[in-house]
């Protein structure tokens, strides 16, 4: 075999890895993964979400949360949430979509939030990264404003708030100030720093850490997982996006939080067994989830 054709072939190789899910974790049960979106994920009928929901609880991940971008993603969320009852939604437009907001979403959004199987309202807050790379994303101002409409629609409805936050930190954390916070903020893909994870911290904010935190060069990102209160940590897959190290690139679901689980266990010196006891009890907590 030629050199060129021994590139070709590796190349193919870590083509076909990258399309295969990552094998099962070993079971930790109890979990909740309080983030993902299983319309992504392939989860459109109420069969394909049993599917994925069997799956997940092989894995000990035993309820999700499943998250919408847009008025399409939350109607699919709300729906998944009727076809199981391991499955709860969140509502809201990503701040990339925010120029979406007009009187009818307004009415939409209104009506969906009073779903009792509605358990959250996001995810919602500021997103500077897609300012810059995206045509089509949202103006900062455009953001600031929908996102106000987004936290008093949590407070109006007594439910907890899920926050995007990415490049914003400090923009993000003074409209929350100026707004007033809802009782439970949940700082969803926590991707700040030190300093940042203080603060949310000392706001009383839940910080949900994905399957970044076990990325190599996540060193910061583990130190404030190691800082953050028992009572104020979740975990959350962010499926079908960032997959746990060593599967970083591969298709993620919520079977995999078992995965991050453990690296948090690592981190904060438990028994990936009491890890997973404290997050899924937080998560029930903070969603107001029955026990399964």
């Amino acid at each position: 075999m030629s050199d060129e054709s021994k590139e070709l072939s590796a190349k193919e190789i870590k083509r076909r890895k990258r399309r295969e899910p990552p094998p099962d974790p070993e079971p930790l049960p109890g979990l909740v993964d309080a983030h993902t979106h299983l319309a992504s994920c392939g989860g459109r009928t109420a069969e394909s979400v049993a599917g994925i929901m069997d799956h997940a609880e092989r894995a000990g991940v035993e309820q999700v949360v499943t998250v919408a971008d847009d008025m399409v993603d939350a109607r699919w969320a709300v729906a998944a949430a009727h076809w199981d009852p391991r499955v709860f939604a969140a509502v809201g437009l990503h701040p990339t979509h925010a120029a979406d907001l007009d009187d009818a979403a307004r009415a939409e959004l209104e009506e969906m939030a009073a779903d009792p199987r509605v358990v959250a309202i996001g995810e919602t807050g500021l997103d500077y990264y897609w300012t810059v790379h995206s045509d089509t994303c949202a103006d900062p101002a455009t953001q600031k404003d929908v996102f106000a409409w987004h936290i008093e629609l949590a407070k109006r409805s007594g439910k907890p708030l899920m926050i995007h936050n990415r490049d914003a930190d400090r923009d993000l954390l003074d409209v929350l100030a100026a707004e007033g916070s809802p009782e439970t903020v949940i700082m969803h893909c926590f991707s700040g720093d030190v300093p940042i994870a203080r603060e949310c911290i000392d706001r009383g904010y839940l910080l949900s850490f994905s399957g970044t935190v076990t990325f190599v060069n996540a060193g910061e990102l583990r130190q404030a997982a190691s800082l953050t209160p028992d009572e104020q940590i979740l975990v959350e897959t962010d499926a079908p996006f960032l997959t746990p190290h060593p599967y970083r690139g591969q298709p993620n679901q919520s079977y995999c939080v078992p995965y991050t689980a453990r690296c948090l266990a690592d981190v904060r010196g438990v028994s990936p067994e009491r890890m997973a006891q404290i997050l899924g009890a937080n998560a029930r907590r903070a969603y107001g989830m029955p026990l399964r």
